[in-house]
């Protein structure tokens, strides 16, 4: 007598959630890739467009510590290293002597930064946003907003129970 094929067990993998992973995947993949060449006239980059961005809201204009601008935009002090050296050189941040604490730097945008940041970006960035979510109405984007957070709220649980934070 012949045993039957013996087939892999099923997947514990949830196929939707596999899919909503996948498609944030692909989707940041293409943010960084088609909204980098929305800025690629200006040399920008969506990481250096996510770092001039944070330095540009209102409050963070006297500057940001390292360790803040990390957690704000969710990067690890590394990745950041390289990106403040390329808009450093290129004249767009500078470091600063924190008033509080002469020892700690502050990265702040220096007047090329935010003159391009409130001109030739600002414009080419609404563009982007407007073709991107083409299709969304408002009440598509406040849910979207909406789900994004939990999950993110939800991944930095994550990464506060592996002890990472």
């Amino acid at each position: 007598m012949t045993e039957a094929p013996q087939f892999p067990p099923q997947s514990k993998v949830d196929d939707l959630a596999n899919r909503v992973f996948f498609r944030l995947y692909q989707s940041a993949n293409l943010m960084h890739k088609s909204g980098t060449k929305a800025l690629d006239e200006l040399h920008i980059t969506t990481q250096q467009w996510a770092v001039i961005g944070a330095l540009a809201r209102k409050g963070a204009e006297n500057g940001i510590a390292v360790g803040e601008l990390t957690r704000f935009l969710m990067v690890s002090r590394q990745n950041l290293t390289g990106i403040l050296a390329r808009l450093e050189r290129d004249g767009m941040i500078e470091r600063t002597v924190s008033p509080h604490d002469s020892r700690s730097r502050l990265i702040r945008l220096t007047s090329h930064g935010r003159h391009l940041w409130s001109t030739d970006m600002s414009a080419r960035i609404s563009d982007y946003y407007d073709e991107a979510l083409a299709g969304f109405s408002t009440t598509d984007k406040i849910h979207l907003i909406h789900y994004l957070d939990k999950l993110l709220n939800n991944m930095k649980q994550l990464d506060q129970d592996s002890g990472d934070i």
